[in-house]
């Protein structure tokens, strides 16, 4: 396969939008530089222009004014046809065609630009096992044989198909359940570490910018840009009033957002499974001093929390035996996801799982609440430190005063 092709550069110079009856511009002279391999996310209230923005840079919305550069090149006069296919693009709902398989939907840019049928087969697979998915049980499956979870993760692949250094994404899971758009979100962040696209995400969810950019942009109406920042940035010092309503209340807890699970430990857990004989399991409980183990399925994923109880019951068979796991996170997830997880999990616990669902240990709530108390500290120092040098500042100010012209003390 071709080395693939990494992130471009993006400029916009002056870009609006009008629209004939309108007394004002929908987009208002919009300028910014987005680095090649960043992922910049737009956020913003409703009917600000933020997707009007996005759907300019591959012109699905043709620009009344100004200049678009994707590594230099200005895209303004190139044929907009030829621009979408250098371009990926994602959408909410996956917009995947219902009538083509999940092997035809993402081969489409490919087979339309002309690539050989053995390139296009390859790239199907490749990219079917990237997202996550095996390419034996989903490349033949209708969208229709799909969760609303697994369509996205083919709308990501058919966006990605052709290589483009450029994606666009517009609410792209703004459609799912909030557990399945977390691990969708921990997808693109495993993706972005392996391909460094360059990403540019429209969404209304301040906590998914927080997690997913490199840098985010608040837009106010007409896209007019308000702060365009770190994450890290915007939560400990927002430009204005504005931007501190889309912080809003609890910036330290967001604060979570900013670590990952693989940043703190991550801890075995005594586990078996399926396949193991039931005594085998028993003397392996016994002997973990825990009370409960975790039973792994024949793929090795997390399957059940089983309990000295359940398995005095079980009889034989772990058919009906414990408790179904009920969420897991995998290294990319942030402190908040695997928090929000253990809290609405009575075993106190969260497994960790690799790209596969596969098992790789837990995270539990006394790591977690350690993670909190040293952001709430660090945050506590901060604010400290600020208010110090504030009243050495005015300390300063006064002492001026009292001195007045030429260092000359007032009477």
């Amino acid at each position: 396969m071709p080395e693939a092709t990494h992130g471009a550069t993006i400029e916009l110079e002056n870009l609006s939008k009008r629209y004939p009856g309108n007394p004002g511009p929908a987009v208002d002279n919009v300028n910014m530089e987005i680095k090649a391999g960043e992922l910049v996310i737009f956020v913003g209230p409703s009917g600000c222009g933020k997707s009007t923005t996005l759907k300019m840079i591959n012109r699905l919305i043709e620009p009344t004014g100004g200049r678009i550069r994707i590594n230099g090149e200005d895209v303004t006069d190139i044929d907009p046809v030829k621009l979408r296919r250098k371009v990926g693009y994602a959408i909410q709902s996956a917009g995947l065609f219902p009538h083509m398989t999940v092997a035809q939907n993402i081969a489409l840019v490919p087979k339309m630009i002309g690539w050989p049928k053995a390139r296009i087969k390859a790239r199907v697979e490749e990219l079917l096992d990237l997202v996550g998915l095996d390419p034996g049980e989903f490349r033949a499956r209708y969208p229709r044989q799909l969760s609303g979870g697994q369509q996205q993760r083919v709308g990501v692949a058919r966006a990605l198909a052709a290589d483009p250094p450029v994606l666009l994404m517009d609410e792209p899971f703004g459609a799912v359940d909030p557990i399945t758009r977390d691990h969708l979100q921990d997808e693109l962040i495993r993706l972005q570490h392996e391909l460094h696209k360059t990403i540019v995400f429209v969404t209304h969810d301040f906590d998914e910018a927080i997690k997913l950019g490199d840098r985010i942009a608040v837009l106010r109406e007409r896209s007019h840009i308000a702060q365009f920042d770190t994450p890290e940035a915007i939560l400990t010092n927002p430009a204005d009033d504005f931007v501190s309503g889309f912080v809003g209340a609890g910036a330290a807890l967001k604060r979570l957002n900013l670590t990952r699970v693989r940043d703190v430990e991550i801890t075995d857990y005594p586990n078996v499974t399926l396949d193991d004989p039931l005594q085998e399991i028993f003397n392996r409980l016994r002997g973990s001093g825990t009370d409960e183990i975790l039973l792994l399925d024949k793929r090795g994923r997390p399957y059940k929390w089983l309990r000295r109880g359940d398995l005095m019951r079980a009889r034989g068979s772990l058919a009906r035996a414990g408790t179904l796991v009920s969420d897991t996170v995998t290294r990319d997830a942030t402190l908040r996801d695997a928090l929000e997880a253990v809290l609405t999990d009575n075993a106190g616990r969260v497994p960790v799982t690799g790209r596969r669902g596969e098992y790789e240990g837990v995270v539990d709530m006394e790591t977690l609440m350690n993670s909190v108390h040293e952001l709430l500290e660090a945050d506590r120092l901060e604010a400290l430190e600020a208010q110090h040098e504030l009243e050495d500042l005015r300390a300063a100010q006064t002492h001026a005063e009292q001195e007045g012209p030429g260092g000359v003390t007032k009477a």
